[in-house]
């Protein structure tokens, strides 16, 4: 489980090594994503809270980068965070998330990415429930449900 600290060193230090890599141009990646996916996942875009498709979606299933297809997030590991974008706690694995700081817009905050392609998914917060105390705050275009039982 990952943890704040985690999180930290992480970004400050390191980011574990994805499975694999894919690169694609920025004329590749505006031709595979929808405008609105581009401006989030390629320009490090928010989508405007509330109005995505999975904030208030708790369907079971795993979502993936809609950039690359890996899988990211467990639906058992979503919640309801009243921020405005669907929060998990942890991610599926400690490889497939990237770390970074962010320092734009006058706040520090760690920004998560897709490990495996560079797509930006959101921001991880130390706010979220117990064990963990994370909360990965994750655009809705940026993911893929896929549906079916949790893990």
């Amino acid at each position: 489980m990952l943890h704040w600290i985690d999180v930290i060193k992480y970004a400050k230090y390191s980011n574990p090594e994805p499975p694999c890599r894919i690169e694609k141009t920025e004329e590749e990646w505006r031709q595979q994503l929808t405008p609105a996916q581009y401006q989030v996942m390629r320009e490090k875009g928010t989508e405007p809270p509330y109005r995505n498709a999975y904030c208030r979606s708790y369907d079971p299933g795993r979502y993936a980068c809609a950039g690359c297809g890996q899988l990211l997030f467990d639906s058992a590991t979503k919640y309801y965070a009243i921020s405005g974008w669907p929060s998990f706690t942890q991610p599926v694995s400690r490889a497939v998330i990237r770390y970074a700081y962010d320092f734009s817009h006058r706040m520090e905050r760690i920004e998560v990415l897709c490990n495996r392609c560079d797509c930006h998914l959101g921001h991880v917060f130390p706010d979220g429930p117990e064990p963990s105390g994370l909360r990965y705050c994750i655009n809705s275009v940026s993911l893929v449900l896929l549906p079916g039982e949790e893990q």
